[in-house]
């Protein structure tokens, strides 16, 4: 797993150290008890992200020199502080510099998760015999990088989160620089193409349900490969395989570090590459 590799961890937690808050060291009596490094805190939430084990599972692993509750308490300053969310806009942001954004193939899909603690944004998935579960909706350009998603139940259509995810490129200033959107048969309906034609994506490659006798077409791939690519990448993380967080903003915040390390692991080969 690349998120583990010494390589990627070095450039993604100095990525990290330079957006982390500024510590409050006052204390009323004058003394407290020594601050877990945060640097130690980073490499239990990779191993989470990696392995999706349970917080106590992770302080034991880290033998005990960070308590599950620090974890999660830290997890939570860093989502509060905007850490994850600016991490991740800064790895976009570089790849867009280093190697360039390659908008003229967007595909946009959706992926189904296991949330089997449930809470906010979950529901019962389709595809799993009514079990709670969560779903992403991720737009990636040529290269397989996201560059917006959106997040809910896995009871929640597709299409119901087609705006939200283009919403989300559009935040990240790249929707008009989008040329050809490509979608599956699962969106071709004529309310979407009115949808999309509505917010200026003119170009649009969805692929039919039928002809025009009604007999089913046969499936097809086309470049719809680059989300399927970047969906099973995703897939690979255990806590986004089998998501037992509770909020929306945590599981946000696991995608944006997730993302970061594809990136930053997609950056690292580009050096070796040209410049060995």
């Amino acid at each position: 797993m690349r998120a583990l590799e010494p390589e990627v961890v070095d450039a993604v937690w100095g990525a990290v150290r330079g957006l982390l808050p500024r510590r409050d060291r006052s204390h009323p009596l004058g003394c407290h008890r020594p601050r877990v490094c945060d640097r130690l805190c980073f490499w239990g939430l990779l191993i989470r992200l990696v392995t999706g084990a349970s917080w106590v599972d992770i302080e034991a692993i880290l033998e005990r020199r960070v308590s599950d509750t620090t974890l999660r308490a830290r997890r939570d300053e860093w989502i509060g502080a905007g850490v994850f969310d600016r991490l991740c806009s800064e790895a976009v942001a570089a790849f867009d510099r280093i190697v360039g954004l390659d908008l003229s193939e967007v595909s946009v899909d959706g992926s189904l998760h296991k949330a089997p603690c449930g809470g906010e944004g979950t529901g019962k998935s389709p595809v799993d015999r009514g079990k709670l579960g969560w779903k992403w909706s991720v737009a990636a350009e040529r290269h397989g990088v996201p560059v917006g998603w959106a997040i809910d139940g896995a009871n929640r259509n597709d299409i119901r989160l087609l705006k939200p995810t283009l919403a989300a490129v559009a935040d990240a200033g790249l929707l008009e620089d989008i040329e050809t959107l490509h979608l599956d048969r699962g969106y071709d309906y004529p309310a979407v193409r009115r949808q999309l034609a509505d917010i200026g994506i003119a170009d649009t490659c969805i692929q039919r349900r039928a002809n025009s006798t009604g007999t089913p077409r046969p499936l097809t791939l086309g470049l719809r490969w680059i989300v399927e690519s970047t969906n099973s990448w995703l897939s690979n993380y255990g806590q986004l395989r089998r998501n037992t967080d509770r909020k929306p903003d945590c599981r946000h915040a696991a995608l944006c570090l997730a993302t970061t390390i594809l990136i930053t692991a997609k950056l690292i080969d580009h050096k070796n590459r040209w410049n060995p």
